[in-house]
C-alpha cells in the first residue's frame, strides 16, 4: 500500500531557477516482514501559483500493528491531505489550511471505527500515526500526530525534529497515545523551522529508525546526497538486515535553491 503522487523522472525541479525553491526528493518504502505494507507516504510539487501560494508537500503515515485494516487509514490520510490541502484557500495560512485538512480527516477515521466498536473483530480501527513537511518560501512548516519522525540533517548533524506520541512500557513494549483516528478530538503538533541551503530533511516511520543508528543515517545521506532515491533504499535495507519486523518507510528531501 504506496503510492507517490507526484514523482518525476529526474526529481529535481526548476534546476538553476533564480527566485525559486527547488528541492530533490528521494523516496523507498517496502512492506518488509509484514504480509502487506502498512505505511503509506506521497510527495506533491505544484506548478505557479500553488507552488508560491501553499508549497511544497510531503506526508508520510503508519498505520497500527493491531488493525489488519489500518493500511487504509495510512493510504487515506495521505492522500487526502496532499489531494484536499492544495484545494483550501491560496490566502490561508499553512497552519490553517492543514489543520483544516487533519481534522477532517480524523473525524472520519473515528467514525469508521465507531462503526465497528461493540462487534467481534475490533482489530478493525482505523489508525494510523501522521507527519506532513510543507516547504514554502524559505520556512519548514512540520504537522505531526504519533511516532513517525521528522529529522533534520544539516552541517554534519541530525537531529529530531518530532517527539514520538506513544507511552513507552519497555524497550520492546509501547502503545501510541497520540494518533489519526484514535479520538473525535485532534491534538495536532505545529512548528515551522527555518530553511537554510543544502538542508536534508529525513520523514521515516518506526520500522526504519528503531533499528538505524543515527551515525548510518548520517553516513548514508552524506555518501549518497546526488542519489536520495538510493539512500532512502539503503536506509530501508539496513532496518531490514539488523531485524525489523514492521513495514519500512523513508523519505529524504533536499533544499537545492530557496527564493
Amino acid at each position: 500500500m504506496n503510492q507517490i503522487l507526484e514523482k518525476p523522472e529526474n526529481k529535481k525541479w526548476d534546476t538553476k531557477m533564480p527566485g525559486k525553491l527547488t528541492v530533490s526528493i528521494g523516496e523507498y518504502s517496502d512492506k518488509g516482514r509484514k504480509e502487506i505494507n502498512q505505511d503509506f507516504h506521497g510527495s506533491y510539487y505544484p506548478e505557479e501559483p500553488l507552488l508560491s501560494s501553499k508549497g511544497i508537500a510531503l506526508a508520510i503515515a503508519d498505520g497500527i500493528n493491531n488493525s489488519y485494516i489500518s493500511q487504509i487509514a495510512s493510504e487515506t490520510s495521505v492522500a487526502g491531505f496532499l489531494d484536499d490541502y492544495y484545494d483550501t484557500s491560496k490566502s490561508s495560512a499553512v497552519k490553517r489550511s492543514a489543520e483544516q485538512v487533519l481534522i477532517a480527516t480524523n473525524s472520519w477515521l473515528h467514525a469508521q471505527s465507531q462503526k465497528t466498536h461493540g462487534h467481534p473483530d475490533n482489530d478493525k480501527d482505523y489508525v494510523c500515526t501522521f507527519s506532513s513537511l510543507i516547504l514554502k518560501s524559505t520556512t519548514a512548516h512540520i504537522l505531526h500526530i504519533g511516532d513517525t519522525r521528522i529529522y533534520r540533517f544539516r552541517a554534519g548533524k541530525l537531529e529530531q525534529l518530532t517527539t514520538d506520541h506513544c507511552l513507552r512500557v519497555s524497550d520492546e513494549i509501547s502503545y501510541l497515545n497520540r494518533g489519526l483516528g484514535i479520538y473525535s478530538i485532534l491534538d495536532i503538533d505545529y512548528q515551522t523551522t527555518p530553511m537554510k541551503l543544502d538542508d536534508v530533511f529525513f520523514m521515516t516511520t518506526d520500522g526504519v529508525y528503531e533499528h538505524v543508528s543515527n551515525d548510518f543515517i548520517i553516513d548514508t545521506i552524506e555518501e549518497h546526497i546526488d542519489d536520495l532515491d538510493l539512500a532512502a533504499e539503503l536506509l530501508v535495507e539496513q532496518a531490514y538486515q539488523v531485524g525489523s519486523s514492521d513495514s519500512l518507510t523513508a523519505q529524504l528531501v533536499k533544499i537545492d535553491e530557496l527564493p
